[in-house]
């Protein structure tokens, strides 16, 4: 198993939606009709996909053709094999819908009223319009804009330039986006919408949120269910963003005793705020455990016993004297609107149940008021933990790109989630399909700690398959959290990624291997002849730390892409913070999903330095011309070879942040034929 290498295809996400068996079904049925007439045509879809799982007997041929037409109006467009699969997911997707599979569609897909074969919640949209309007409501340019009106369709309408969901996530998540990338006009040309949406959607990533067939055509639409889906990711992050120990180290005070430290870190942000629910319940008498935010608060008793333990100054019996449920939500919400706690949910919304609304209402009222000591002799436990600043910023850049990755389990902290191999095996089989052994492994989960070293072995055995340097390091070390290891090893995994992607693109490399030194290669050819930088020695080269230089490159990729005017010369701190700042988002608005921070270009790290200009290298082939090729590093004259060959990888693995381009942003669902001629997410 460990040798085959299965059907590959560009975007990682979209091979992340089959597994091997059904790609290898969808390439035979493509190939099949692709003989019959030398290519595959929109028009051939319809009674070729009437007769696949999923769409069988649910959706007609006349259906299937109708929906094709909004994404391809000509049914004579070609398709290549990626289309084909989008096209699929696509179909899949209205099937369930019309199917009406609960199970399928997420929570705020639930109930009310039906847009485009999909339910929104009116109820969520209603909270979400009003936490906009409360959090955006004095920004420069969206107050022309709002307040909107929650009733209307104006928040779907106001999406559509993808200023709005940009605006969203810097609220969520502060300064993840230089608001100077973003296309601020009155009226903004295709292109400009594209760029912006391209922006929003690889930023969303880039703070956590899952962008499952989301693309940007769909935020230009403003299709309901999608937007509000990811509007309730963006909103959530924000509501939990204060639910770990670093942020908030009185959380040490739910745990009895350090033996607990390792269950509390490996929390996901929703767990931990049923832990600290539970926590004050318990305290205040209250007999029943919560395990969710739907069925378990919706009679309202457990709201009246927290709001009571929280702020007994305003303690009341009138809530539980209350016999009718929908009374008693009214009176919980009166109470906690003395804390400023009403904003997200009504009465309605806790009787019903509503789990997204119920969990904001929850994050609301921790927000405000905690009710965890400040005892310093407790907080000391959480400093039992040493937090060094590079080790901080790798665990965050491994843990967003694996998340990017669509793999099923979520990671929320990265040296706890890796511990048991399972997220490992997810990830290599993301990456080199095929290669892990599923029947020799254990998912979680995994009482006996023997399996999860059996897990952990697998992974570096597979590891040493794909040639990654792993002296010293064994699977026992992953199981025992080993920092150090865990982060050489995740290096290389990426570092392996993005190689193998540029591989693939075997016009361009004439089916060669990659190199760090024929990466380096391209960009100082991209750059040549500039007047405002010089050619990056090494991926160690000091002078990136102005960032001159990846703008440069940015503009040579696509010209138009960079605003000279607001670029420093990068002389300060200040100066390189700002633009390291527009460089990262720039990036991400061309269409590279990276994940570094500004500081890891201003101390030019070099396996960072690497990655990001292995993400733009890679989206630049993707859209130029196929006569493009890789400059080979043996053409470099002896003394730029000696400069240019990449720093080594030291066996140790020392810290390392990352950045990596997933092959940009598709238009997943409703992908248009751009893609058939390489142009992914952006236009012209």
């Amino acid at each position: 198993m460990s040798n085959f290498v299965g059907v590959l295809v560009s975007d990682p996400w979209l091979q992340s939606q089959f597994t091997q068996v059904e790609l290898r079904s969808l390439k035979s049925k493509f190939l099949s009709t692709k003989r019959e007439s030398g290519h595959v045509s929109v028009g051939d879809l319809p009674p070729l996909m009437a007769k696949m799982k999923g769409l069988k007997d649910v959706v007609t041929e006349q259906e299937i053709a109708d929906s094709l037409a909004e994404s391809y109006p000509e049914a004579s467009v070609e398709l290549d094999f990626e289309s084909f699969l989008r096209a699929y997911l696509n179909l899949q997707d209205r099937a369930a819908a019309k199917l009406g599979e609960a199970n399928k569609s997420p929570s705020f897909l639930k109930t009310a009223t039906t847009t485009n074969l999909h339910t929104i919640n009116e109820s969520e949209k209603s909270s979400y319009v009003s936490h906009i309007n409360s959090y955006l409501g004095e920004d420069p340019f969206l107050k022309n804009y709002l307040p909107l009106d929650p009733t209307s369709n104006d928040l779907f309408n106001l999406v559509r330039d993808g200023v709005l969901l940009c605006k969203l996530i810097n609220i969520a998540v502060p300064g993840t986006i230089d608001e100077r990338a973003i296309n601020t006009k009155r009226v903004l040309n295709p292109w400009e919408r594209n760029e912006n949406h391209t922006l929003c959607l690889n930023s969303a990533k880039a703070i956590g949120c899952t962008v499952v067939n989301i693309g940007t055509q769909d935020l230009v639409e403003g299709r309901p269910y999608l937007v509000l889906g990811l509007i309730s990711q963006i909103i959530k992050i924000q509501l939990l963003a204060d639910l770990n120990l670093k942020k908030t180290p009185q959380l040490v005070e739910l745990i009895d005793d350090s033996k607990d430290m390792e269950e509390i870190m490996s929390l996901s942000p929703e767990k931990l705020l049923l832990k600290w629910m539970n926590f004050h319940l318990k305290k205040a008498g209250y007999k029943k455990t919560v395990t969710n935010f739907s069925s378990d608060v919706k009679d309202g008793e457990a709201y009246a016993y927290l709001l009571n333990a929280l702020a007994p100054e305003h303690a009341s019996t009138e809530v539980l004297d209350a016999k009718d449920p929908n009374e008693r939500a009214k009176r919980v919400l009166q109470q906690a609107e003395k804390l400023d706690c009403k904003r997200y949910l009504s009465e309605k919304d806790i009787v019903e149940g509503s789990p997204n609304l119920n969990l904001a209402f929850v994050a609301q009222i921790f927000q405000h008021r905690n009710g965890l000591s400040t005892d310093t002799k407790q907080i000391s436990l959480s400093q039992m933990m040493p937090d060094d600043i590079q080790v901080s910023r790798d665990e965050r850049a491994f843990r967003l790109w694996i998340n990017s990755l669509g793999i099923a389990t979520y990671v929320n902290n990265l040296f706890e989630d890796v511990r048991n191999g399972w997220v490992l095996l997810e990830v290599l089989d993301k990456v080199s399909p095929g290669s892990v052994n599923w029947k020799h492994a254990t998912k979680p989960p995994i009482k006996m700690p023997f399996r999860k070293v059996e897990n952990c072995n697998q992974v570096i055995k597979i590891g040493t398959q794909l040639k990654f340097s792993l002296v010293n390091l064994a699977g026992n070390d992953i199981v025992q959290g080993n920092k150090k290891l865990i982060l050489a090893f995740l290096w290389q995994l990426m570092r392996f990624n993005i190689l193998k992607l540029l591989k693939n693109l075997r016009f361009h490399s004439q089916g060669k291997g990659i190199t760090d030194a024929d990466i380096l290669n391209w960009a100082n050819s991209k750059v040549k002849g500039s007047v405002r930088t010089s050619p990056m020695e090494s991926f160690k080269d000091k002078s990136l730390s102005n960032g001159i230089f990846f703008l440069e490159l940015l503009s040579a990729v696509k010209p138009r892409v960079v605003s000279w005017k607001i670029v420093t010369k990068g002389e300060t701190d200040e100066e390189k913070k700002l633009n390291a700042t527009y460089i990262i988002s720039v990036a991400r608005k061309l269409g590279c999903s990276v994940f570094l921070l500004p500081e890891d270009i201003i101390e030019v790290n070099p396996k960072m330095i690497l990655t990001l200009t292995a993400s733009i290298m890679l989206w630049s082939l993707q859209n130029s011309q196929p006569s493009e090729t890789i400059p080979d590093a043996t053409d470099l004259s002896a003394e730029d070879s000696v400069a240019q060959t990449a720093p080594p990888s030291d066996g140790e693995g020392s810290a390392i942040a990352d950045s990596i381009s997933d092959l940009a942003i598709d238009d997943a669902a409703s992908d248009t034929s751009q893609s058939e001629n390489g142009s992914v997410a952006l236009g012209g």
